[in-house]
């Protein structure tokens, strides 16, 4: 009997009980990983910015886990907003230039040039409209989490280009998904060649292009100084965008959830512009050291380029940028400026 005792024991141990007899064990739930992506390089203080705004989504109450794909990794701004549509992306940090594909009445914010005499001009405009502006992307499946600028757009050029015509000589960079950029530009005679940011450097290298729009961090993150060595200091129009995520996602977060990450996503949001701004400034310090020559804007120079942006007035309205924006623009403008000259 003792031996059949230890034969049956022996088999036990060989063939455990059924799982319904057994106890049941419940993996650790695993948690949701969220894909962004951005065209600001790795390592920047956008990116550092959205690397700490992860790190307190992950910890939050229903915390996910973000992974941020920089330097344009995931393609151009309309690829981005492409890859979200199908899901393959959850966010991104766009300019105006994506946002666009998203809603046209984000331009309004951006590619109005030398509509803003100043950056609290453009605080001014952005405070007023991004609650306009960001509902309609909400309309078209985005939310925005957080709106920033980084300062200024100038001209980063080859040779000197102080006044119009002598940017006319020289090959312009715009993007390459802002068809309307490069019909306007062709329109007044200058020589537009659509690219992607990613192919910027070598185009200047190569003589495609000699001349790229662009902020000054950005500038000289790219290394786009080290031939185009001239930057004209005239404030063409502000750099703007918005951090969004697809309204799917954003939708199915508890609420508790969606209020600790939007508290993250402003904090991120406010840093962007603090630094953004700042690093410009250090950014055009940091290249005069390696070369880089500046160019103050005269007189005569900044009549002539008001001119021509001025001209381009007519065909932004109603084109690029909705007439209804366009016109609340320069109403908010108006007004602004009208009080301000009260006050004197």
């Amino acid at each position: 009997m003792k031996r059949q005792f230890l034969a049956f024991a022996l088999l036990l141990c060989l063939f455990p009980l059924p799982a319904a007899a057994a106890k049941k064990t419940v993996p650790p739930k695993r948690a949701k990983i969220l894909k962004f992506a951005t065209v600001a390089p790795k390592g920047t203080s956008f990116h550092v910015a959205l690397q700490r705004m992860a790190q307190q989504w992950k910890s939050a109450p229903g915390g996910v886990n973000v992974t941020i794909h920089t330097d344009g990794a995931m393609g151009s701004e309309s690829d981005v907003v492409r890859r979200m549509r199908v899901g393959q992306l959850h966010g991104a940090l766009l300019t105006v230039t994506g946002l666009a594909d998203i809603d046209p009445s984000a331009t309004a914010l951006q590619e109005m040039p030398l509509v803003f005499a100043d950056l609290d001009e453009v605080d001014y405009v952005r405070t007023h409209m991004q609650a306009m502006i960001s509902e309609r992307l909400r309309r078209k499946g985005f939310v925005v989490l957080f709106w920033a600028d980084a300062g200024w757009v100038r001209f980063f050029s080859r040779n000197p280009a102080m006044a119009p015509d002598e940017l006319r000589r020289q090959k312009v960079f715009v993007t390459a998904s802002s068809r309307h950029q490069a019909d306007l530009m062709k329109s007044l005679g200058y020589d537009a060649v659509p690219l992607e940011f990613s192919d910027a450097l070598t185009s200047l290298k190569t003589g495609m292009i000699d001349v790229i729009p662009t902020a000054p961090f950005h500038a000289l993150a790219g290394q786009y100084f080290t031939v185009a060595k001239h930057m004209l200091e005239l404030n063409w129009v502000p750099l703007v965008g918005a951090l969004v995520v697809t309204a799917k996602e954003w939708d199915a977060l508890p609420p508790e959830t969606q209020i600790a990450f939007a508290k993250a996503a402003a904090e991120a949001g406010a840093e962007i512009q603090k630094r953004g701004r700042a690093e410009s400034d250090q950014a055009v310090a940091a290249m005069k050291k390696r070369g880089l020559v500046t160019h103050a804007l005269t007189p005569q120079a900044r009549r002539e380029w008001e001119k021509v942006a001025k001209s381009l007035y007519p065909s932004i309205r109603g084109g690029r940028v909705p007439a209804d924006v366009f016109d609340e623009v320069q109403r908010l403008l108006l007004t602004r400026r009208a009080a301000i000259a009260g006050t004197r």
